[in-house]
């Protein structure tokens, strides 16, 4: 059971990351699905979607005592029907991670490394942001840049975003292992928030986090 990493955090979250090597049948039986839920996995027509999906639910049967039950907003944006939980869900390759909170709104993302960032990097990246951006670390700027705006994309809840004009990541140098990440929000309404956002960078993959 490969359940990676677990962390509770003082302010009341927890997050949490599953490593994929199981096959599907038995990551279905570690995952005890609610039969509306594994009925929705099970019409997933994408093998590795259908994998991920079931990590997620072994996740939070590691997570919850009691079973919990997952629902969707208009947006996709996933929450727990039984529970006052936040939570943001993310997944990338053999990795799935789950970031729950008691009482913040939170945003989580995972990625590759060997991921290509170079075609998205013209839509997400800030004039400041394209200027900081250096050639021995830009494989990795880049990813982290992406999983940072992704997780506040996730947290802010605001359907139309525009990456490079409304977030912005301040200058950072990335550590190998763990680090942290200053940004700034910009809203509809044109009011600014201060964010901080928590990364860690293992096997190949970085994954970045954020509550408030």
């Amino acid at each position: 059971m490969p359940l990676y990493k677990k962390e509770e955090f003082k302010d009341g979250g927890l997050l949490a990351v599953w490593q994929i090597t199981e096959t599907e049948d038995d990551l279905k039986i570690i995952a005890a699905t609610p039969t509306a839920e594994q009925e929705s996995i099970e019409q997933m027509q994408a093998h590795q979607r259908r994998l991920e999906s079931y990590a997620v639910r072994a996740l939070l049967a590691e997570i919850f005592d009691e079973r919990v039950y997952i629902g969707y907003e208009e947006d996709d944006s996933p929450y727990i029907k039984n529970t006052h939980h936040k939570i943001s869900i993310s997944h990338s390759g053999e990795f799935a991670c789950v970031y729950v909170h008691q009482n913040a709104n939170v945003g989580v993302d995972i990625e590759s490394l060997s991921r290509n960032f170079d075609n998205v990097s013209k839509k997400i990246l800030s004039e400041d942001e394209n200027e900081y951006i250096s050639d021995k670390y830009r494989q990795t700027q880049l990813a982290l840049i992406w999983s940072a705006k992704e997780s506040i994309y996730k947290l802010m809840g605001e359907r139309h975003i525009n990456f490079a004009k409304q977030i912005q990541i301040e200058k950072f140098i990335p550590h190998e292992d763990e680090g942290e990440l200053n940004a700034i929000f910009i809203d509809s309404e044109y009011n600014e928030h201060e964010l901080e956002l928590y990364y860690q960078i293992f096997d190949g993959y970085e994954m970045v986090w954020v509550a408030m």
